[in-house]
């Protein structure tokens, strides 16, 4: 008797190549693939303690869950987390670099990147609710969420208005892995189109160490230099990355 085979539906990822192999003749009860019962535990320990209580590769798993309906993940996720080494790296890693892991199709990217731009949305949510000197850790954190995984240089803006509220978070300049060029004058022109009156400067190393180097020590001092006749003052120059972040302020070096 011919059999039919259940293809791809709904844009997710299904590892099998053929999830209907070894399916129970007609008549006959089919057993409950074992990895049903994992994904309920799983849910259930995560409702009742928390992301907090959960390896990075069990969180990873639960994401998963939505993109894979009809496979065991947990191998996939181990081998996601040996690759990037940790939750947050393989949220923020590249698609191209994440399709290089076998099992990762397009349905499993998407859900990842739903992910890092969700936690960067809310963590600017909570930087726009309050001015932003009283808010510090939540500046950092919404720097940290938003650029200390990604593989190429960015430099980030915020700019503050007079009470020091938050009227734009702008990624000015993309560069390479040690790299980006940053332009004092086309800094403080933006900030006057957007009539802020302070900005924040922010930018990652991807290394993973946010030790300021003598470059971004002499650059930042070249942009107050160049803002402060203008009136606009700089708070600050935050360097995130994968080992923590630096402030330039803090460490009296502007």
């Amino acid at each position: 008797m011919a059999r039919n085979r259940a293809g791809r539906s709904g844009g997710r990822d299904d590892l099998p190549d053929d999830p209907d192999e070894g399916a129970a003749p007609a008549g006959f009860a089919e057993a409950e693939p074992h990895f049903l019962g994992h994904r309920e535990r799983l849910r259930e320990r995560f409702r009742k303690a928390g992301g907090e209580a959960l390896p990075d590769y069990e969180l990873l798993e639960l994401v998963l869950f939505r993109a894979v309906v009809r496979a065991d993940v947990k191998p996939l996720a181990k081998a996601l987390i040996d690759r990037f080494g940790s939750f947050a790296e393989v949220v923020g890693a590249p698609p191209g670099r994440l399709r290089e892991v076998k099992g990762v199709g397009e349905a499993i990217v998407t859900e990842l990147k739903l992910i890092g731009a969700a936690v960067e949305r809310v963590t600017r949510g909570q930087v726009r609710a309050r001015p932003v000197l009283s808010s510090w850790s939540a500046v950092i954190a919404h720097c940290r969420a938003s650029m200390a995984f990604v593989e190429q240089e960015q430099f980030r803006i915020l700019f503050l208005d007079k009470r020091n509220q938050l009227i734009l978070d702008e990624v000015q300049q993309r560069g390479t892995v040690d790299h980006t060029p940053v332009y004092p004058r086309e800094v403080v022109k933006r900030a006057l189109e957007v009539a802020a009156s302070a900005i924040i400067l922010v930018h990652n190393h991807p290394s993973g160490d946010p030790t300021p180097s003598n470059a971004d020590i002499q650059m930042t001092k070249t942009i107050i230099d160049v803002a402060k006749p203008l009136g606009i003052e700089v708070h600050d120059h935050i360097i995130v990355g994968k080992d923590g972040h630096a402030s330039l302020r803090g460490l009296r070096l502007i």
